[in-house]
């Protein structure tokens, strides 16, 4: 963007106003090479560099740790363990006391960090971390929640239980009923930046990093603890991380915090950027689950009653634990009405690494139960999947029948569309008659199947911690007119910077080159929430909003008693303004008040209405509004291998009335390849020892180009707009598009159950690798047969 332009001020609209089409503000620098990341960063003179060193036991006392080798090693300056912590030796995110910075006596999962070379270069730092001789006294470790009792055995935190009517009475008065059970695998955030952290000492107590996270306020408070120094002497900044997906809210602290200790004690410039696999192995993924459910029906499809359990391999400590597997709870309707449901949440210890937030927040885990239910239920009725789905929705604000929008956590559904998306979907896909189409492939098919599948998505957008909704910004008016932003969001890839500087552009109705948009940094913006829950544009977009208006008023207020006209005359149009019957440029405007001492720079500040949470009732309103979405998906498998590609996929998706098309339709389709991803053939392992052994890109598979759907066509719906007053009526969109990727499960699971006539439901875990697809069409064929 040219700075230096001269705004048109004769043009009819600005230029990058809200609901138009920008390109993302560094797009042309992440193509060409030239966006600055931490690791770009020229280094300053003597920096020092850090290593951690990993545990290799799986639970274990530690009984000798001898580390003279280490510290002997070529370029070793020092080496830290958890003696050398000045503060506090946690970096627990909810306070819990129950993750430390590095291990002390004892470890609790394979790759637990338990010290951390210092040294002149990252390569001397690695080496060195292999010298280190320590011996362990085994304990007993579980690895994995299958054999875990979640009623009995140990949790991280305190479980949820969510309840709307009598589920037990309603599911034993039922017609029908069935029982089952769901894995749901977890998924590593292979971000393609890693994590890194640069501190930089500074005089007295203070501490200057720049940190690879989404929660620069989070590492500031924990940083000052391990110190033991006030939170004001930590100033953390960020302008850009090269993808974040929750794996960078919490688990940035350990790498800040030993940089931070490192660069203290040395009085040098410390950088800490670990190796893909030690970053793999050390740091939190998304949690994996086993769903118990049981389901009472009646001979048409409609579900009376159900009951979930919800148990989430969590790890050694609680991280985010409690808050992913609640919101796991709260999305265990997805779009449907369960007119008697209990819902209750086991987040269960294991000896892995400690599990975190990923895009969806556990809501994604939710509904691929709340869909697995509705599976059962189609095939024992002996009808569509989308049939059931429908009839099964969530009614309109308008129900006749009356009391079908009220969710399991006694939140009513207000701004319900689903209907009339799926419908349009439904049609624009040609889903009824590909269905017929498909059906007669498969008649003629030996050894290639086809599936289809068409599912719905509703998210709740807002933090469920309820004190996190909330947002500050800080906006400067410059002389010659240009803006300064800052919020404290933070960018990592999804265009929340340049919609935010739309936003601003749109307030004061100049072009969006004369926005200039600023790293986030605790040192302007403080106490921010976590750029996580989708609401990074919903909170920081109405923060800068309401700095910008603050500054207009006193513009206006400035107009109208100089040029004494009544404030109502004082009109913001396109780079100028309009005061009676006169127009003057913006800058003119701005220059003018400067010199009759007007502040031109503000505060801006914006916390969430009318959301409310009782957790010991499990009642309340957590969310703000529902996002909605549906896909529908088309695959191929190979009976024989259990290989498959996706053909086709649609998608219709909705944001409300959209800040900015481009990047909306971006994260939809990134979103949902991620969540096909998440699904398929994204499978994290642990062997017999406890150690991950899909810590690399050569063993742990992300999607492809290869791997998109042949045909892929997403639409944004351009009709609605958000129900509440959210910034300018647009809706999230991080988060929803997620589990779209939840229709190629099932247009896999559709493909399977061709092989037994479509009679028996296939109960196709995730993720619906070609080896767990080929057991399911085995495991058919022999109940067929049998």
């Amino acid at each position: 963007m040219n700075k230096h332009a001269s705004p048109n001020l004769k043009a009819q609209k600005i230029s990058g106003g809200v609901a138009t089409d920008q390109r993302h503000d560094s797009a042309h620098k992440h193509v060409s090479g030239s966006a600055v990341y931490i690791d770009d960063m020229p280094e300053p003179a003597g920096m020092l560099h850090g290593c951690l060193g990993l545990s290799t036991a799986t639970h274990a006392t530690i009984t000798k740790m001898d580390l003279s080798a280490v510290r002997a090693a070529p370029g070793v300056v020092d080496v830290l363990t958890a003696k050398d912590v000045p503060g506090e030796n946690d970096i627990s995110p909810t306070g819990r006391h129950d993750e430390p910075v590095l291990a002390d006596d004892k470890v609790q999962f394979y790759g637990q960090p338990i010290f951390c070379v210092i040294a002149g270069t990252r390569e001397e730092a690695r080496r060195a971390t292999q010298l280190a001789k320590v011996e362990y006294s085994q304990l007993p470790f579980v690895t994995d929640i299958g054999d875990l009792d979640p009623r009995k055995d140990k949790l991280v935190t305190p479980p949820l239980t969510l309840k709307r009517g009598d589920a037990a009475a309603a599911i034993k008065a039922a017609p029908r009923r069935l029982k089952g059970k769901m894995r749901v695998g977890g998924q590593e955030h292979f971000y393609l930046e890693g994590h890194i952290a640069v501190a930089i000492p500074g005089e007295d107590q203070d501490v200057t990093i720049y940190s690879s996270t989404q929660h620069p306020s989070e590492v500031q408070h924990m940083v000052s603890h391990a110190l033991g120094v006030p939170s004001n002497a930590i100033t953390v900044e960020i302008r850009r991380m090269g993808g974040g997906f929750g794996g960078k809210e919490t688990q940035g602290n350990q790498f800040a915090a030993l940089a931070a200790i490192a660069a203290k004690k040395h009085h040098r410039a410390v950088k800490i950027r670990p190796d893909r696999d030690d970053d793999m192995i050390a740091t939190g993924k998304r949690h994996d689950f086993l769903v118990d459910y049981e389901v009472g029906f009646d001979d048409d499809g409609n579900i009376l009653g159900v009951d979930f359990m919800f148990a989430a391999r969590c790890g050694f400590s609680s991280d985010l634990s409690g808050p992913v597997t609640d919101r796991a709870l709260f999305h265990c309707d997805n779009t449907y009405f369960w007119p008697a449901v209990h819902a209750q949440s086991a987040p269960l210890y294991t000896n892995t690494v400690s599990n975190t937030a990923f895009r969806g927040f556990g809501g994604p885990q939710g509904m691929v139960g709340a869909e697995r239910v509705i599976d059962e239920v189609a095939f024992a009725v002996g009808k569509d999947p989308l049939e059931i789905r429908k009839q099964n929705f969530y009614g309109t604000s308008g129900d006749k029948e009356g009391g079908r929008n009220i969710t399991p956590y006694h939140q009513t559904v207000e701004d319900n569309i689903i209907h009339r998306i799926v419908a349009e979907l439904e049609a624009s896909a040609d889903y009824a008659s590909r269905r017929r189409i498909i059906q007669a492939f498969n008649a003629n098919s030996r050894f290639i199947k086809r599936g289809l599948a068409l599912t719905p998505v509703k998210f709740g957008i807002s933090f469920t911690a309820t004190h996190y909704n909330q947002a500050g910004a800080l906006v400067h008016v410059y002389t010659d007119g240009s803006v300064h932003l800052n919020h404290g969001g933070t960018e990592m890839g999804q265009g929340l910077y340049v919609k935010v500087a739309q936003v601003v552009a749109e307030e004061f109705q100049i072009d969006l080159d004369q926005v200039k948009i600023t790293a986030t940094t605790t040192g302007k913006v403080p106490n921010t929430s976590a750029t996580a829950a989708s609401s990074g544009t919903d909170l920081n977009g109405m923060a800068a909003q309401n700095g910008a208006r603050q500054i207009k008023d006193r513009l206006t207020d400035f107009a109208a008693e100089k040029y004494q006209v009544p404030r109502d005359q004082v009109l913001f149009l396109p780079n100028r303004v309009r005061i009676g019957n006169q127009e003057i440029a913006f800058t003119d405007l701005v220059k003018q008040a400067y010199m009759a001492r007007i502040q031109l720079s503000a505060t801006g500040f914006y916390k969430t209405p009318k959301i409310h949470w009782n957790r010991d009732k499990g009642e309340g309103r957590p969310f703000y509004y529902f996002a909605y979405g549906a896909s529908c998906s088309e695959v191929s498998v190979d009976t024989l291998t259990g290989e498959y590609v996706v053909e086709r996929t649609d998608i219709l998706h909705e944001t409300g009335r959209s800040l900015n098309r481009a990047i909306d339709l971006g994260q939809i389709e990134g979103g949902f390849i991620q969540g096909m991803g998440w699904l398929t053939t994204e499978e994290l392992w642990w062997d017999d020892k406890g150690r991950l052994r899909t810590h690399a890109p050569s063993t742990y598979k992300i999607p492809l180009a290869s791997d998109r759907p042949k045909i892929f066509n997403v639409t944004l719906a351009d009709w609605p707009e958000a129900n509440e007053p959210t910034v300018h009526r647009s809706k999230a969109v991080g988060e929803p598009p997620f589990p779209l990727g939840m229709s190629v499960l099932h247009a896999l699971s559709d493909a399977v159950a061709s092989v037994a006539d479509h009679k028996i439901c296939p109960r196709l875990d995730a993720p619906a690798t070609p080896e767990r697809v080929l057991m399911a069409i085995e495991r058919l064929r022999a109940a067929k047969s049998a």
